[in-house]
């Protein structure tokens, strides 16, 4: 099969990687560029653990061809915040008792992010369906949907 050079803008930074054209946006983050913040739970769309902003917009990395992403901006989880700190949502996760195994977290914190992004100061209602697409099978959702409330008034 022809291989495919693909450019794309990753957390900020112009990336070009040669790739098979069958390649899902989700394989070129994790094996190609070595970004492995957005995790492989079911590929097929469901679970929300490969959660990654394409042009701003939440996206489950899993569904999406990575050529069909040519010239776009991805951010992912490693890029939300400069040298290693913690983005006030990730905060709000462990301070209000939001993260147990983890597997799900850095989806969840990118749906979060992105609802954020579009409504600053949202309800649990906004909160609960931001998060729709995103499965955590430890929290029970109430503590999730607390930090982003918390996150939210932070801002």
């Amino acid at each position: 099969m022809p291989k495919y050079h693909l450019t794309l803008t990753v957390n900020g930074e112009p990336r070009e990687v040669l790739i098979d054209p069958r390649r899902t946006l989700l394989d070129v983050l994790r094996n190609s560029l070595d970004l492995r913040g957005a995790h492989r739970g079911c590929d097929s769309g469901d679970c929300g653990a490969c959660t990654v902003l394409l042009n701003g917009r939440p996206i489950t990395a899993c569904m999406a061809l990575a050529a069909d992403c040519e010239g776009m901006a991805v951010l992912t989880v490693e890029g939300i915040t400069p040298n290693g700190s913690l983005h006030p949502v990730q905060r709000a996760l462990v301070d209000k008792g939001g993260i147990q195994c983890g597997f799900c977290t850095p989806g969840m914190v990118m749906a979060a992010v992105a609802l954020l992004n579009d409504r600053p100061c949202p309800t649990a209602e906004d909160v609960r369906e931001g998060l729709a697409g995103n499965l955590c099978r430890c929290t029970g959702y109430k503590k999730i949907v607390d930090a982003v409330l918390s996150a939210g008034a932070e801002r």
